[in-house]
Formats: structure tokens, C-alpha cells, sequence
């Protein structure tokens, strides 16, 4: 299942998509079978596998309607058509409690930079102004041009995670999506904690949906792609984590809770603009698209700051 928060004539809502241009919206379906879902995204996953469940059937109802019903379904705003003018995608989850990345995470990446591989991941916070919505524009800093990209695999949780063994920790997971930690080179540099370069307002984008863990058994076997106006940047497989997604939760988790919406930027592969010879720089009027198999494209396009 993909899960999506959208916008429709400023209302924010939790849907679910049906084929790649529809959005079903998982309260309303769910209404209209007698049930009952929140409209927020991390609301619904505090209901842990009993609220992605009955999502799954709200989904499941709507997609059996006959055709000669979507009107109706239109009308009573349960689907949704993306090209209608303003429904929109945003990003799947609009206020984590806690947003996180790990630095340094790909043994090429690492390679590239002339950086030993790290003995522990390297944990920072992505704060909250940094993080946008598929399609929202990447700024170029009024002071700074060194602007890299970083295509990402990012994993949501779905359920409190304190200390939990390696073993067990993918029944943690709520679901994966793409996201891209854009990187602002010279100010990460100002403090061994990354923050400021890793924080700043629209470089934290991600989307466009979240897929539920169930269609993601294996996420050391995806494909992760960055293009930055079509041309290939990064292609790398998620099997080059130094740490992986249950070495992460069970390190992660034995310091503090991870909790139901929490977001983790798992690291970036090879291929990034600095490590380039020559450098490269994200520009005014670039097009950046993050591509993971199975997880859809996130697309940003990339202006100077207003």
C-alpha cells in the first residue's frame, strides 16, 4: 500500500494511492464502510498494524467500486484524480517528532571522500523547517553555491522502539520512501554536528508516498538512483549500507524511543557532487529526481532563495 498525505483546497488529509493517478482518502472510504480512520498520517500509524489494516481494507473497498461509481465517490470526496487542479501530494509525513539521517552509510560513499568507515553510525537531526514536500523547489542559499544533492532511503516508524534487538527490528518499521538530504557543503563543515549544513529551510525533501513494509520484505535489495536534470548522478544498491535498517533501529533505539512517525535518512551513496572531479553544485533551474525501486520518483526542482 502507498500511503500519501495530500492537499485539496487547503485541507491536508491521509490517503492511499490507486494506480499511480488517483488518491483514495482513507477516513472518508472508511466512513463510508462504517469504520473509522484519522485524517492525519501519524495518527494513523499510532494505530499500529490494526489502523494499516483496516486502511488496507478502506483502500480495498474503493478500488472495488464499479466504474459507474466514481462519480459518486468524486462527489463525496473519496477519490481524487491527480492531474485535477489543487490535489497535490505532500510529503507522506508532515510533522515527525523526530527526523534523523546517518551520515557516511555507503562503503563507496565513504570510499569517495577518503573517510575510514565509521566503527558507529553517524547520527544527526534533520530539524523540522528543512523538510518539503515532492515537488516543493530545493533553495540555493543566498550564502552558499555549494549545494549538493544526496538521494536517500528513508524509513518511517510504526510502532515506540526502545532497545530492540536487531532480530526483531524491521516489525518496527511502518514503511520506506525516498528523500534527499541536500547538503550544504561549506557551512556542514562549520561543526563536526553537520546540523546547520544538513538543516537548512527546503533541504530535507521527501515522497512522494510511503510503501508499507509488506512490499518492501528485503530493503537491502532496492535500487537507488539520483538524476540531477535527467542525467544519472548516483546509482547504487541499498546493499552497500555499512549500517542497515536493523543494525540502525537497534542502535538508534537503545539510546532514545523512536516513535510511530519518527523519520530516518539512512545515508547516501556514491555519486555526490563534491566527491566529483570537477565539483559539482546544485544550480538555479536544475531538476532533481531520487528514484528507489519500488518507491516511486521524488521530484524537485532547484531556484535561488527568494
Amino acid at each position: 500500500m502507498r500511503l500519501v498525505t495530500y492537499g485539496y483546497r487547503g485541507t491536508i488529509r491521509t490517503g492511499a494511492m490507486l494506480g499511480d493517478d488517483r488518491v483514495v482518502d482513507l477516513g472518508r472510504a472508511a466512513a463510508a464502510t462504517g469504520g473509522s480512520l484519522p485524517d492525519e498520517m501519524v495518527a494513523l500509524l499510532r494505530l499500529g498494524d490494526a489502523g494499516l489494516d483496516a486502511a488496507r481494507a478502506a483502500l480495498r473497498w474503493a478500488e472495488q467500486r464499479p466504474t459507474g461509481e466514481h462519480a459518486r465517490l468524486r462527489d463525496a470526496g473519496i477519490l481524487f484524480d491527480l492531474a485535477e487542479p489543487g490535489v497535490r501530494l505532500l510529503a507522506p509525513v508532515q510533522r515527525p517528532g523526530k527526523a534523523l539521517a546517518i551520515g557516511l552509510n555507503y562503503r563507496a560513499h565513504a570510499a569517495e571522500t577518503g573517510a575510514q568507515l565509521p566503527e558507529h553510525p553517524i547520527v544527526f537531526t534533520k530539524v523540522d523547517t528543512s523538510l518539503s514536500n515532492p515537488g516543493d523547489p530545493v533553495h540555493v542559499p543566498k550564502v552558499s553555491t555549494r549545494v549538493d544533492w544526496e538521494g536517500e532511503l528513508c524509513f518511517v516508524i510504526g510502532r515506540a522502539a526502545h532497545r530492540v534487538p536487531r532480530a526483531q527490528a524491521l516489525d518496527y518499521v511502518a514503511g520506506y520512501m525516498n528523500g534527499n538530504d541536500v547538503s550544504v557543503r561549506d557551512w556542514q563543515r562549520h561543526a563536526a554536528t553537520w546540523t546547520t549544513g544538513k538543516g537548512f529551510d527546503t533541504h530535507g525533501p521527501t515522497g512522494p508516498w510511503l510503501v508499507t513494509r509488506d512490499e518492501i520484505p528485503d530493503p537491502t535489495r532496492l535500487q537507488l538512483r539520483t538524476y540531477v536534470n535527467d542525467v544519472l548522478k548516483q546509482d547504487s544498491s541499498t546493499g552497500d549500507l555499512i549500517f542497515d535498517v536493523p543494525a540502525l533501529i537497534e542502535y538508534i533505539s537503545t539510546a532514545f524511543t523512536l516513535r510511530p512517525g519518527d523519520i530516518v535518512f539512512t545515508g547516501t551513496p556514491s555519486g555526490v557532487g563534491q566527491a566529483r572531479d570537477p565539483r559539482e553544485w546544485l544550480q538555479p533551474g536544475d531538476t532533481v529526481r531520487v528514484s528507489i525501486s519500488g518507491l516511486g520518483d521524488l521530484v524537485n526542482p532547484v531556484i535561488a532563495e527568494p
